[in-house]
């Protein structure tokens, strides 16, 4: 048992390690991937909100030195210059000391705003310009998986030819709500993430999207009944977002979701997952948890027969 426990701690340890993570000699020289992602995935969502402040440098840099998520969530916007450039809001009124829509500037007039450090997330920080995409991807691509949503849709061909020039098809998942930009995704050779609210999800049939989505990205809100649609839809990945309780983080995981997209990847690192078969000890959840079985023809005792056959034995 407590071999096993090493092992597992530097499997960890070597797959999802912060800044000098050990990568296997048998890998090569290559980047992290997906496929080196655990059974369960924990997303810094915009690099973990509730923790540091959201979509900037220093928070994701935060996020990945603490290790406490094996993927960092960024979104991206196009200026009218064409540049990529990472911000959630269409507009800079919330996020930063300026004001208007983020795609009437250029890329000289990004490099003079300042971020606004957010109240409520713990810590001191400085105001500091906001990155362009090109720089989250130049800084942290091939070391942890990175999620880039993509707010506006005509970016992708410009979003998807910088992660092909870096070579990191297989590093970095392109994410959106409109499944045509997931299949436009995949048609230009990038991992798709599909994410859908708990109302779209009512009469979504992700079954659908199984040829050209790699991740699900589904509302933890959502009704148990669509949240096993989803799980088993045949889509590889199904992550529920946005998580900020372990308690929300364990009713999806025992649902049969693989990870949680979360602003709080810190405080679900340090508590257990709960109340699922296993879950205390870690297991990981089935992926088709909470799916209805025909029922064996009989329960049956610790020696394999069924309760029939145990009382006929016992006489």
């Amino acid at each position: 048992m407590v071999t096993r426990t090493v092992l597992a701690g530097l499997t960890a340890l070597a797959l999802v390690g912060p800044a000098g993570f050990l990568t296997p000699l048998e890998w090569g020289g290559g980047p992290l991937t997906v496929d080196a992602l655990p059974p369960v995935v924990h997303t810094a969502h915009r690099g973990g909100a509730l923790e540091v402040p959201e979509n900037s440098m220093s928070g994701l840099m935060a996020a990945f030195e603490r290790g406490t998520a094996q993927v960092l969530d960024v979104d991206t916007r196009m200026l009218r210059d064409g540049t990529l450039v990472v911000m959630h809001d269409a507009t800079l009124d919330r996020t930063t000391y300026a004001t208007g829509p983020v795609r009437g500037l250029t890329s000289a007039e990004w490099r003079r705003l300042r971020l606004r450090p957010p109240p409520g997330v713990p810590g001191r920080w400085r105001a500091e310009r906001p990155p362009t995409v090109a720089e989250v991807l130049d800084r942290f691509g091939g070391r942890i998986v990175l999620m880039l949503e993509a707010k506006d849709a005509p970016s992708l061909a410009r979003l998807g030819a910088m992660i092909h020039a870096r070579g990191l098809a297989r590093s970095v998942i392109v994410n959106s709500n409109r499944p045509w930009v997931a299949r436009r995704a995949h048609e230009l050779g990038l991992l798709a993430q599909l994410w859908r609210t708990r109302t779209q999800l009512r009469t979504d049939r992700p079954a659908r999207w199984a040829s050209f989505v790699d991740v699900l990205d589904v509302d933890y809100k959502a009704r148990d009944g669509d949240l096993l649609r989803a799980v088993n839809s045949g889509i590889p990945r199904v992550w529920a977002h946005t998580v900020t309780t372990p308690r929300q983080r364990d009713r999806v995981l025992r649902l049969g979701c693989d990870g949680v997209i979360t602003d709080a990847p810190g405080l679900l690192a340090r508590t257990p997952v709960r109340g699922g078969r296993g879950e205390e000890q870690g297991r990981v959840p089935r992926r088709d948890a909470g799916v209805r079985r025909r029922p064996l023809s009989g329960a049956r005792c610790r020696t394999g027969r069924t309760r029939r056959a145990c009382r006929r034995m016992r006489g």
